[in-house]
């Protein structure tokens, strides 16, 4: 149970380290003069920490073992978050959120593996989807709480209250996380050892879908504080209410589908899933063009995709770590730099773009979940990512 513990609040340092303090960005925006595309690249910025530091996470985990790996990020990641509270211009801050983001990809990556090493894959999956609603459950509270903390101790009281949660994971992982047994085979530290992964066309579609499947919700967590609270006229009291909505239906939604996931086929489900994602990407379309300007209707137009996210993020990720069992760290990492990478640029695309309104970042939001339709269609119909699960 402890070690469940520590793996859940590491997932949920992860989580909150990107939705805590984005209801700051207006007030940063006023204190240090920045255009909407210098407010994003605090969440590029992060991501490209995260991208830097990933790729070697997974290698030096798979030489020295997962815990002094989360260790060492989880100490960066604390540094960051000082240098944030602290931060007396621009640039410190943005600095500050680079070693955030170097720091987080080892708890990141890492704290689900703790739970691969240890389990079969069937039973990845139902933990998965406990762990996965347990965090978001929590994550739903911390743009709420983020706001209120904006409020009463403006921006540098949410880095500060990421910072003690950060030393409180670091204390927990201390004490709790095992030590397993390394490896008798030394991966090398080097970019090398991820080539075989690129060389499986399976994998590659898998992690594509999965990508794909994640990135439409972090462009409109990171475009909503301006969106919400700048042109729609939210007030900050209440956008955490609108932002938590989806981490919390998520959340729900994922311990619900845990607990019932044993009397479906896999196939089934996917099958099921993708019926969700064509529903939401047609809901998201009619509000792009027609109610653009009305916060609630975005809100409810989104919350479709929200749930088309939660039946296969439960069966594709273990599926995912599991295809190549001896470099599940490496996998885990591509499928995380994958992330933030296309993240990022989506990002940067979406505030270049930005009018005061949803309708340019529905578009691009539209894009990316028709291209998650289509892999996973394609992952549906791969005869050996089926004969793979089938096995599993």
């Amino acid at each position: 149970m402890m070690i469940l513990l520590a793996v859940i609040l590491m997932d949920l340092l992860a989580g909150m380290e990107f939705d805590l303090f984005v209801p700051s960005f207006p007030e940063l925006q006023a204190q240090f003069s920045l255009t909407p595309f210098w407010v994003e690249a605090l969440l590029s910025a992060n991501f490209v920490g995260y991208c830097l530091s990933l790729f070697f996470v997974g290698s030096l985990a798979d030489r020295y073992g997962r815990k002094p790996i989360i260790l060492l990020g989880l100490g960066i990641f604390i540094i960051g978050s000082i240098l944030c509270v602290s931060a007396p211009v621009y640039s410190c801050l943005l600095m500050g959120r680079f070693l955030q983001g170097i720091g987080i990809a080892a708890p990141a990556i890492l704290s689900f593996l703790i739970i691969a090493d240890a389990y079969v894959m069937k039973k990845q999956q139902f933990l998965f989807a406990i762990l996965n609603g347990s965090m978001n459950m929590a994550a739903a509270a911390s743009p709420v709480i983020g706001s209120y903390v904006a409020l009463y101790f403006q921006w540098r009281g949410n880095f500060a209250l990421l910072l003690i949660l950060g030393l409180i994971v670091l204390g927990v992982s201390v004490l709790f996380v095992p030590q397993y047994k390394l490896p008798e085979h030394k991966e090398t530290i080097s970019l090398r050892g991820y080539l075989p992964l690129f060389k499986s066309k399976p994998l590659m579609l898998l992690m594509a879908n999965i990508i794909l499947m994640i990135i439409p919700y972090w462009i409109f967590v990171g475009m909503s504080p301006l969106l919400y609270m700048k042109n729609l006229g939210v007030s900050l009291r209440h956008f955490g209410y609108y932002q938590g909505v989806f981490a919390l239906v998520f959340g729900l939604g994922s311990v619900l589908f845990g607990l019932m996931m044993h009397r479906y086929t896999q196939k089934k489900i996917l099958h099921v899933s993708s019926l969700v994602y064509i529903f939401s990407l047609i809901t998201l379309v009619i509000v792009t063009f027609w109610g653009d300007h009305n916060p609630f209707l975005i809100t409810l137009a989104f919350l479709p995709f929200v749930i088309s996210q939660i039946m296969p993020s439960t069966q594709l990720y273990p599926l995912c770590l599991n295809f190549m069992p001896q470099a599940k760290a490496k996998v885990s990492a591509m499928i995380q730099g994958g992330r933030l990478i296309f993240t990022a640029l989506s990002l940067q695309l979406a505030s270049c773009f930005y009018e005061g309104s949803f309708r340019n970042i529905g578009i691009i939001i539209s894009v990316v979940i028709f291209m998650a339709i289509i892999t996973h269609f394609f992952v549906l119909k791969n005869r050996e990512l089926v004969a793979f699960s089938q096995e599993s």
